[in-house]
């Protein structure tokens, strides 16, 4: 059937697709569904309304059987696979070159590792245009398209010149970065003019849209933004625009958090670590995670509060990821140097550790023990877009007797300032002092700030960001806009000091 002849649906575009294809031993290739918050909300929206999911595969060799692959994963998840098939070149220059040597550390401000290598532009351009002619291909012009993340930027600018007229969405899970660090980007033009490409556009947070709004303002000329700030007008169309912070499906994490297994392996973890206060940090590899720091930070604390010594642990995971890049391996080695320094420091024979290092993934059960299990969540990243690991920790807190530090540069710092701790990541007395207050802090206001932290999670989870977005996305009044009162800064730049 002519995909223009079926009822409209939503056509939900990501770098990857949400399945992973990988080759056995046996030279066969399996296919296995990837987990995430994304899914878990997308998958009944997809299923009620014939959606489909386009994206890259996973591997840049020819699969002959890929058709058939994705055909049983589609039977199995309730909605259409379309892939994109890229080349190795093409996967250098698109995915490790212009969205991880550019986009992704200039939009975290850390605009001295970025390389600004002219080639990237162009296999991006290539890259996206590939990914817009699978859209076009598999979607009706009643179709809402929903783009997901910086890889992606340009695909509504490439399905208007091939004549699809879909309504399209773009939402950025990353930061937005100010305008000073924007116009460093040798293609800052072409990339806002990509951007308003689109019908609805969508930021983590306040910050992330201001600073939008402030690079449309100063470099497109043409483009008018609406007294709100909830829609930019350029060349007689309208592009809406708004704040939705991404989250969690947090009844799955209580009710997975509450399961016997979780509970016994939490309990497990506490018995072979008595007497003290678990800290909890949860990163991939990536140098916008702040571990470095954070390690001195819990120096810091160890050598001005000697209370803490032999009272505290500090669980430190780290999942591996591009490693095969210098930069990441030279991080995993600054990281490893750190943890034998202070380790080697401050151990007391016989006992007591005060750094456990773990460098691997964890299965579902371990992690939600690991948190289940820690009095301290310690989320210090130098600049996020949201941060889900703060609120999985929160989440997993269903005694409620235990706090939250958190960097006041993740995308959720906004939503939960009412509860946590915040920090400056790069304050290493700052993140001392705050590890100190968390571990004397009386258990009556512990518990206080983690319900509400839990409470704001709950009201505000991955489906009420879903529907928040998709209501906006088509609402015909812009005051429809979900703008809730407490998921604003406290003053306008920002920063919000605990």
């Amino acid at each position: 059937m002519s995909p223009h002849a079926r009822r409209s649906g939503l056509t939900v575009v990501s770098n990857r697709l949400p399945f992973v294809v990988s080759k056995g031993e046996d030279g066969r290739y399996t296919h296995r569904p990837s987990s995430g918050g994304l899914i878990t909300a997308l998958l009944p929206v997809l299923r009620d309304r014939g959606g489909s999911w386009v994206g890259w595969h996973g591997a840049t060799e020819n699969i002959p059987e890929l058709d058939t692959l994705l055909s049983d994963a589609a039977k199995e998840s309730g909605y259409h696979l379309r892939s994109v098939d890229l080349t190795e070149e093409q996967r250098r220059g698109f995915y490790h070159g212009f969205s991880n040597e550019i986009i992704w550390p200039l939009f975290h401000d850390l605009q001295s590792l970025c390389n600004f290598d002219p080639s990237y532009w162009r296999v991006y351009c290539e890259v996206n245009r590939k990914y817009a002619e699978v859209i076009a291909q598999n979607s009706a012009d009643s179709d809402f398209i929903w783009v997901h993340d910086y890889h992606l930027i340009n695909v509504a600018g490439e399905l208007r010149s091939l004549g699809v007229k879909a309504k399209t969405a773009f939402f950025l899970h990353i930061p937005f970065p100010s305008l000073d660090i924007f116009v460093k980007l040798p293609w800052r033009f072409s990339l806002l003019h990509a951007m308003l490409e689109y019908d609805v556009v969508g930021f983590q947070t306040p910050r992330d849209l201001r600073n939008f709004l402030q690079c449309v303002r100063v470099l497109i000329e043409e483009a008018s933004v609406s007294a709100k700030g909830q829609a930019v007008r350029i060349n007689g169309r309208e592009i809406r625009v708004g704040s939705f912070p991404i989250s969690i499906d947090y009844n799955g994490f209580v009710k997975h958090a509450n399961e016997q297994e979780v509970a016994e392996k939490a309990a497990q973890l506490r018995t072979e670590l008595p007497n003290r206060q678990l800290l909890i940090g949860v990163d991939r590899l990536d140098y916008t995670k702040g571990i470095p720091l954070r390690l001195e930070a819990f120096r810091n604390a160890l050598l001005r509060y000697p209370e803490l010594r032999e009272r505290v642990t500090l669980i430190q995971v780290v999942v591996p990821s591009r490693e095969d890049i210098p930069q990441y391996h030279e991080l995993k080695t600054q990281i490893e140097r750190l943890v034998g320094e202070i380790n080697g420091q401050f151990t007391r024979p016989g006992g007591w550790v005060p750094i456990h290092y773990v460098f691997r993934p964890l299965k579902p059960t371990e992690l939600l023990a690991y948190y289940r299990a820690a009095e301290i969540g310690l989320v210090t990243p130098l600049k996020d877009g949201m941060n889900l690991v703060a609120k999985e920790y929160c989440a997993c807190s269903i005694e409620e007797d235990c706090g939250l530090i958190l960097s006041e540069f993740a995308g959720a710092a906004a939503q939960l300032q009412g509860g946590a701790l915040l920090v400056n990541p790069y304050d290493i007395e700052g993140v001392a002092n705050a590890i100190w207050r968390a571990f004397t802090m009386h258990p009556a206001e512990r518990r206080a700030r983690m319900r509400r932290l839990r409470r704001s999670i709950c009201d505000q989870d991955i489906f009420w960001w879903v529907d928040s977005f998709l209501r906006a996305a088509i609402a015909k009044d812009l005051s429809a806009f979900p703008l809730p009162a407490d998921y604003t800064p406290r003053n306008d730049i920002g920063f919000m000091p605990y």
